[in-house]
């Protein structure tokens, strides 16, 4: 599986080796995001819209919603949609991945975001870090691949869980017996596809 979304985000995308002087880049990158949303997260006085916001702010010009959206449908589906609809799927999707991930931080309560050491991964760069509190430990692993604009995210794993392959596996589900006009109308609807549930990993990685 992991070949195949490599493949598909190739395919997506050109794409550059990632080079040892790009680990320290991305990291930095993704620990100054993090460390601003967690920022908001500890301030009690924002009312939640307000903060939600704020955070999809900081947050979205490192996600390539785009590439995540074409990688959730896969080579199966997404090159025989037309435009129109690759379009629709494409805002409801990016619209399902935020809400999931602003729900996943309602978690946070005062726990210590660890950055782990990132690796090269051929032409990507995946970053770990775990979220730590006093009874458990939550690995995150953010992939990042180098575009035009900059490093940006194409896949998260969740307690070892990948995104992308989570939704991938709820979509084919619902094509497979159905169309994709039914796939929009559960992605309209509250409630029809999950992410990852935060899984207590017991590890640490080394962070500074």
């Amino acid at each position: 599986m992991q070949f195949l979304l490599t493949g598909i985000l190739c395919l997506c995308l050109a794409v550059t080796p990632a080079l040892a002087g790009d680990l320290d880049e991305v990291r930095d990158l993704l620990k100054g995001k993090v460390d601003k949303v967690v920022v908001l997260l500890q301030d009690k006085t924002l009312d939640k819209v307000h903060r939600n916001e704020r955070i999809l702010d900081i947050v979205s010009p490192i996600f390539d919603y785009q590439t995540m959206a074409k990688l959730s449908l896969g080579s199966k589906y997404w090159p025989g949609l037309g435009q129109a609809k690759q379009l629709e799927f494409s805002e409801l999707f990016i619209k399902r991945l935020q809400a999931s991930y602003l729900d996943k931080l309602d978690l946070y309560t005062d726990e210590e975001i660890l950055y782990g050491e990132p690796q090269a991964q051929g032409k990507t760069v995946h970053m770990p870090t775990t979220m730590v509190s006093r009874d458990s430990r939550i690995g995150m692993l953010y992939k990042f691949y180098r575009a035009a604009q900059g490093w940006k995210i194409y896949d998260v794993e969740i307690g070892g869980v990948s995104v992308i392959q989570t939704y991938r596996s709820q979509f084919d589900g619902v094509l497979s017996e159905g169309t994709i006009d039914d796939l929009l109308g559960k992605l309209k609807s509250e409630g029809s596809f999950a992410l990852p549930a935060p899984v207590d990993t017991g590890s640490r990685p080394g962070a500074q």
